[in-house]
């Protein structure tokens, strides 16, 4: 595919310069044409931010189905159980921190909220009508929807299933490749097989270079609308949440992430951090690490971890690894303590670290996820059906800025757990 003469510019800069013109007008725009042209004009944009995020959804589930086959096939058994491991190990350690963290990081700030009323009020209707649809189902439901048609779940966009489905299908390759009393003609067949898989995921990437021609127009498309629909939130009633939940996701990337890379690597963590910068930035403006998983598979390629770990480390890390949820609900959490007069003991606040760790595994990796997370969080802290709603009301304010942030602090922990596990056990090729 050809490329005009504004490729030459490089994409990081050409997505940097899209990204800042959409903060820029989105804020701009409700002040200078007024609301009711705003959202005229959002009608004509809106859609071109659309478009990358369905095409990046286009291609994120195919890469999923046939880079867990690859990688769960590549590796032998054992060693894939021992990364594995590793790797869900790693997430469940960072959630738990990440949790602690933004527990710790909303008492010091101890958000409020001034005419809460005023400002919750536009969205109570919306509160209640969720919580009459926030029931998650039995666990025993939960573990049978893991076990689904594959080609459903493809078509429905289901992650877990499509996850199971196809590391027990890698791994049942491998055990094919590695058994003794398998003769070598059906051997030849599973090593073509797998050669399929390869070709397969090789030209997923090859349409994720395509994707990226697009990216600078989505992304100002993306930010536009949601600056111009919601960035005014910012100086309002909602500046303090904001500015929490800012504090301690910027201090997780920049900070804690970093720590990590450079305790464990013995490397300069920045320079890391400079090289997952496009899937952090995707994540912003698209608030989905599942539409984030082909950039970041991308950038994993880059910089040479092996394609047999990220197919396996990614996927998982975005459906289970949301560190940004974890700094994110404690914000609303004491917010609520502070508005209703709640003394949280002791033992409530391990029972509010640990709902939140675990509520944070359901979060799905869609935008918005963690607000139905809110409804278990607040309910386990005893509040009232009218106070939970009060308080998703607040939330579904601000949620669409906060979950810009919380999304990037996601991606961002996916990449670096990845690259962590991948420099441990020698799994980088260059």
């Amino acid at each position: 595919m050809s490329c005009n003469k504004s490729c030459r510019v490089p994409l990081v800069w050409r997505i940097l310069i899209g990204f800042v013109l959409g903060v820029a007008l989105g804020l701009t725009a409700p002040k200078v044409f007024g609301y009711d042209a705003t959202k005229s004009i959002l009608t004509f944009v809106a859609p071109f931010g659309s478009v990358l995020v369905a095409m990046l959804k286009m291609v994120v589930y195919p890469i999923i189905c046939f880079s867990l086959i690859l990688g769960a096939a590549s590796l032998p058994l054992k060693k894939s159980g021992q990364v594995g491991g590793t790797v869900i190990l790693w997430y469940f350690a960072t959630s738990l921190f990440a949790t602690i963290f933004g527990v710790a990081m909303a008492f010091l700030l101890n958000p409020s909220i001034s005419a809460n009323a005023d400002a919750a009020s536009s969205y109570l209707s919306s509160a209640k009508a969720m919580a009459g649809n926030s029931g998650s189902g039995s666990f025993g439901e939960f573990i049978v929807n893991l076990f689904q048609n594959p080609f459903s779940s493809l078509a429905n966009g289901q992650f877990l299933p499509i996850i199971v489905f196809s590391v027990l299908f890698g791994f049942a390759v491998r055990f094919l490749l590695d058994a003794d009393d398998v003769d070598a003609g059906d051997k030849s067949g599973v090593t073509l097989l797998v050669k399929v898989c390869d070709g397969a995921q090789r030209a997923a990437f090859k349409l994720i270079d395509w994707v990226m021609l697009y990216f600078p127009i989505g992304v100002f498309a993306l930010t536009f609308t949601n600056f111009a629909q919601h960035g005014v939130l910012l100086f309002g009633p909602y500046v303090r949440i904001v500015t929490c939940v800012m504090v301690c996701v910027l201090a997780m990337i920049f900070v804690i992430y970093p720590l990590a890379v450079a305790i464990f690597c013995r490397e300069n963590p920045y320079r890391f951090l400079a090289r997952i910068r496009q899937p952090i930035l995707t994540a912003f403006v698209t608030r989905s690490s599942a539409a984030t998983l082909p950039v970041s598979f991308s950038a994993m390629n880059e910089i040479g971890v092996a394609n047999s770990l990220s197919s396996f480390s990614l996927p998982i890390g975005a459906t289970i690894n949301m560190d940004g949820v974890c700094v994110h609900l404690p914000v609303f959490v004491i917010l609520a303590a502070n508005m209703f007069g709640l003394h949280l003991t002791a033992m409530q606040m391990m029972m509010l670290v640990t709902s939140i760790m675990f509520a944070s595994i359901g979060a799905g990796g869609v935008p918005g996820g963690s607000v139905f997370l809110l409804f278990m969080v607040l309910e386990n802290m005893g509040l009232a059906e009218g106070q939970v709603a009060m308080i998703i009301a607040l939330a579904l304010g601000i949620n669409p800025i906060l979950d810009m942030f919380e999304t990037c602090c996601n991606v961002a922990g996916d990449n670096v757990c990845t690259y962590i596990v991948a420099k441990k056990n020698g799994l980088i090729g260059r």
